[in-house]
């Protein structure tokens, strides 16, 4: 792997603190970097208290093939409990978010205050010059600024969720995965005799894990059922309270086999928070389910500063969707009205839209409403 991927100033020799999360891809990323002479230890994160019962501990399961993947590289392995920090400042906003309605994205808090600041500031402390993860997303520095890159394996690029992260962070950190394909890391893992070659990649809430949703919430948050109606007013069904939905979802409404309706899908297209209603409509290419327009507060610009706006540029509301050309334009407060060429689908207040100028991103923000 080429130098060029980690930033034109890492001098081999220098000390770097890896966040070994147990998977696969931070594996890779320590391995790529004590090939290429660097200091490398690993610094695995503990950042939510187990707590289901059930004799299933996934932070210890991971902790050990985080250690076991240190034994294989020869690398030390040290370890930080954050789960505290994570309460406060990710979940606490994670709860906070659905109460209000919204549906938000917990990666983007955790990237942002967890992993780029406490697991920065620790790693920094512990005597490192860098961290480095395995995302897949690649840094440059120019004109005097630290850029975020898209990954060269777009299927796998991970700048959507690391928009909220800023200059300090990315002048200190490294992403040895930026070049490569996912399938070409999984070879280098078998390859090195790495013991989680082959472990499946996680999923699920940052840090918390695969749960079933609903009854995870619900310890947390307790449900208000309500009707399920047409735009319209029609009554077909209830729901189990409004946070467990989201706008664009298909599954798990139970309105499929309604009685004298055809048999096209459903989807959630609003929910009226006065009324404690879930909005439903047939058919994925229903208007309702279509926004030329949104607006973000919370925004993030990574280069420190706000853009000259009006900007015409590109941009995502969900991760996975190809950039969308749009034009963003300042309101008041720092807030922003980013108006899309053509009709978004399932534009979803709580998430994030962020911001591309090609394979640059600008930084983001969390989406407060859409219209047509």
């Amino acid at each position: 792997m080429p130098h060029s991927s980690l930033g034109p100033d890492p001098v081999a020799g220098s000390p770097v603190i890896v966040g070994l999360s147990g998977g696969v891809d931070s594996a890779v990323a320590a391995l790529l970097l004590r090939d290429q002479g660097f200091q490398v230890r690993a610094l695995f994160m503990k950042n939510w208290e187990e707590d289901d019962g059930q004799g299933h501990c996934a932070a210890a399961e991971d902790a050990d093939d985080a250690r076991a993947v240190c034994t294989r590289l020869g690398i030390e392995f040290h370890s930080v409990n954050f789960s505290s920090e994570y309460w406060d400042l990710v979940f606490e906003r994670f709860l906070a978010a659905y109460r209000a309605g919204l549906t938000p994205n917990p990666d983007v808090l955790c990237n942002r205050e967890i992993k780029f600041h406490h697991f920065l500031q620790h790693a920094l402390d512990l005597g490192g010059a860098y961290i480095a993860t395995g995302h897949y997303a690649r840094r440059e520095q120019r004109d005097g600024l630290w850029r975020l890159l898209k990954a060269e394996d777009l299927d796998k690029d991970q700048s959507y969720f690391l928009h909220a992260i800023d200059q300090r962070a990315l002048a200190h950190t490294l992403f040895p995965l930026g070049t490569l394909k996912k399938g070409e890391v999984r070879r280098l893992a078998k390859a090195a005799q790495i013991p989680v070659h082959a472990k499946k990649d996680s999923t699920g809430i940052c840090f918390i894990g695969e749960r079933p949703f609903r009854e995870f919430l619900g310890r947390y948050l307790a449900p208000n059922p309500g009707p399920m109606e047409t735009p319209e007013g029609e009554a077909v069904g209830h729901h189990e309270g409004l946070m467990y939905y989201t706008l664009g979802q298909r599954r798990g409404l139970g309105i499929g086999g309604r009685a004298g309706s055809s048999g096209t899908p459903w989807y959630v297209a609003a929910k009226d928070e006065s009324r404690n209603t879930l909005i439903v409509v047939q058919d994925r290419e229903h208007p309702l389910l279509y926004s030329q327009q949104l607006e973000a507060g919370e925004l993030h610009w990574i280069a420190g500063q706000t853009p000259r706006l009006p900007l015409e540029c590109h941009a995502k509301t969900r991760y996975r969707q190809a950039d969308q050309a749009c034009r963003t334009e300042a309101l008041k407060d720092g807030r922003v009205r980013v108006l899309f060429d053509q009709a978004q689908w399932a534009v979803t207040p709580g998430q994030s839209v962020v911001f591309y100028r090609g394979d640059e991103c600008l930084g983001g923000g969390t989406i407060e409403n859409a219209r047509a």
